[in-house]
C-alpha cells in the first residue's frame, strides 16, 4: 500500500478515534411504509406524508429528488432526521447524538405516532419489519436522485460479472428498497478499537438468532435474510465490504491493511455520480485512469477519470461492524424491530459496550455454539435460518443469551439511567426460543394472516 494512500485511511478512519470526545449514541431506524388495502405504495402517499411531518415538526428540508419531491429533512436544534431510504416505501428515522435511549425512544415514538395517524388516513402503516412484508406488491423504484438512481443499476449490474466473480448472485437486486435496518453507532476509543471489532464480530451469531426479523418468500429458509442479500449481491462482489471480517484484528495497522483491501465502486465527477467495476483501495489508488459511468439524464454514458484522493470519502462499506469517519463502531446486522420494541437493538449494543472485557470472556470461551468446528462467519449464517443445525442444544443457547443478556443489562445499569428496562422483550424472546420473524411465521403457519403481524409491529 502506498505510504500516502495509507496515511489517509489513518486520517480517516484511525484518527477519529483518538480524539477526546463525550459518549454519544447515534440511532437509525429504517421502517417498511405498507399500503394496508394489499396494493402497491403510492409515492404521492408517502411524500404527502412526509410533507406534513415536516411542517408539524418544523423539520428544514434538506434533499430533493428530481422532480423536487423531499427525500430528507433535518431538525437543526436535535439533528434528528426524516429521510426516505432508497425508495418511498422504506422510511428512515435518524437521531442526533444522544447521552440516552430514553431521549431517543420519546422522540421516536412521538414521530411514528404522528406519522402512523397520517398514514392511516390512506390506509397506510409503518410497520417494525426488517423486509416490507409487500415487497413483491410495491413498485420497488429507486428515489430519483444523483445517489440511489446511481445505486440501483450498480445492483442490477451483477448480470456483467456473473463469470467474474466466484460468488453466487441472488435474483432480488432491489433489494434496498423493501429491507429495513436497526442500526446504532457507538464512540469507540483508539484503545479498544480492534477488541470492539473481534468480540462483536464473535457475537454476531448469536445476535442472528434474538433479532432476526426479515422473512422473505423468495428465500423461505431464512428468518433474516437481510445479511444475505447483501453479501451475495453487487455489495459483496468483494466480501471484504460486506458480513465479517473473517480473521481476529491484532491491531490498527492490520485494520488498516484490511481497509486498503476493501473496494470502492462509485465516486462523483461534476457533480454526477460515477459507478464503475469495484476495485480495492489499493487497486483504485495504483491506476492512472479508471473506466466507469455515468446518468446524463437520458441514459448512462461512459467515462475515464483520474482517482483523486478525496474519492476515499466514496468507500462504502456494509461490515456488521463498521468503523465510520466519526470515530465510531456502527452495528449493522439488526432488522428493523417492532416498533414497540425498537430500542431494543440499541439498548443491547449499549450495555455491552460498558462491559466490553466481560463479554469478551464469554464470547472467546463459548462452546455451546463454538466448539463443533464452525467459525462466526459460518455461524452467523447457520444461524439466521429457520433450521437450526441438529448440534445446537437450545437449552445450552437459552442460557448463554441470558447470560450475556445480564451483562448487558449490568452495563446498563451502570450508566444510572433505568435503560435496562429496553432488554425487557430480549428476555422474552429467549424465553420462548423466538424471535420476530419466528413468532410471525409460527402465527402465519396456524391461520392467523399477515396482516394481523403487519398490524402489531406497527403499535408502540
Amino acid at each position: 500500500m502506498k505510504k500516502e494512500i495509507r496515511q489517509a485511511i489513518y486520517d480517516k478512519y484511525i484518527a477519529p478515534t483518538k480524539k477526546e470526545r463525550p459518549d454519544y449514541i447515534g440511532v437509525e431506524i429504517e421502517m417498511p411504509v405498507v399500503n394496508l388495502s394489499g396494493q402497491a405504495v403510492d409515492e404521492a402517499v408517502s411524500i404527502e406524508v412526509a410533507e406534513r411531518f415536516i411542517d408539524h415538526f418544523s423539520f428544514i428540508v434538506s434533499g430533493r429528488d428530481a422532480d423536487g419531491n423531499i427525500t430528507s429533512a433535518k431538525d437543526t436544534q436535535t439533528g434528528d432526521i426524516l429521510s426516505f431510504d432508497c425508495c418511498y416505501s422504506n422510511l428512515e428515522l435518524s437521531f442526533g447524538k444522544a447521552v440516552g435511549l430514553f431521549e431517543i425512544k420519546e422522540g421516536f415514538e412521538k414521530y411514528v405516532c404522528f406519522l402512523n395517524a397520517e398514514f392511516a388516513k390512506h390506509g397506510y402503516t409503518l410497520t417494525g419489519m426488517g423486509v416490507n412484508p409487500h415487497a413483491d406488491i410495491n413498485h420497488n423504484l429507486p428515489i430519483q436522485n444523483e445517489r440511489y438512481r446511481m445505486l440501483y443499476h450498480y445492483l442490477h449490474s451483477y448480470l456483467k460479472h456473473t463469470d467474474e466473480v466466484d460468488m453466487r448472485f441472488h435474483k432480488r437486486p432491489d433489494f434496498g428498497t423493501f429491507t429495513s435496518a436497526s442500526q446504532v453507532q457507538l464512540d469507540v476509543s483508539y484503545e479498544q478499537l480492534t477488541d470492539v471489532i473481534n468480540v462483536f464480530g464473535l457475537l454476531e451469531p448469536y445476535k442472528a438468532i434474538l433479532f432476526a426479523n426479515s422473512y422473505l418468500p423468495d428465500y423461505p429458509e431464512f428468518l433474516c435474510v437481510r445479511n444475505m442479500l447483501w453479501e451475495h449481491s453487487m455489495q459483496g462482489y468483494n466480501p471484504h465490504n460486506v458480513g465479517m471480517f473473517g480473521k481476529s484484528l491484532t491491531n490498527t495497522d492490520e485494520l488498516i491493511d484490511y481497509i486498503g483491501t476493501q473496494s470502492i465502486y462509485c465516486t462523483m465527477r461534476d457533480g454526477k455520480y460515477v459507478n464503475f467495476t469495484p476495485l480495492t483501495v489499493n487497486e483504485f489508488f495504483s491506476h492512472d485512469l479508471v473506466e466507469g459511468e455515468f446518468f446524463d439524464g437520458k441514459g448512462y454514458r461512459k467515462i475515464e477519470f483520474a482517482p483523486e484522493a478525496g474519492d476515499l470519502e466514496y468507500l462504502r462499506t456494509f461490515k456488521f461492524e463498521d468503523l465510520t469517519f466519526r470515530g465510531t463502531i456502527e452495528y449493522r446486522s439488526s432488522c428493523c424491530q417492532p416498533l414497540s420494541e425498537a430500542l431494543t437493538v440499541a439498548a443491547f449494543h449499549t450495555g455491552l459496550k460498558e462491559k466490553l472485557y466481560e463479554l469478551k470472556g464469554i464470547v472467546e470461551n463459548d462452546e455451546v455454539i463454538y466448539s463443533h468446528g464452525f467459525n462466526a462467519t459460518e455461524l452467523q449464517k447457520l444461524l439466521s435460518k429457520q433450521k437450526l443445525p441438529e448440534y445446537i442444544d437450545e437449552g445450552a443457547v437459552e442460557r448463554q443469551l441470558i447470560r450475556i443478556l445480564d451483562l448487558a443489562s449490568a452495563g446498563l445499569q451502570q450508566r444510572e439511567l433505568g435503560e435496562e428496562v429496553l432488554l425487557s422483550p430480549l428476555y422474552e424472546r429467549v424465553y420462548r426460543h423466538t424471535n420476530p420473524a419466528r413468532t410471525m411465521l409460527d402465527g402465519i403457519k396456524n391461520g392467523i394472516p399477515i396482516e394481523s403481524y403487519i398490524r402489531q409491529y406497527a403499535a408502540i
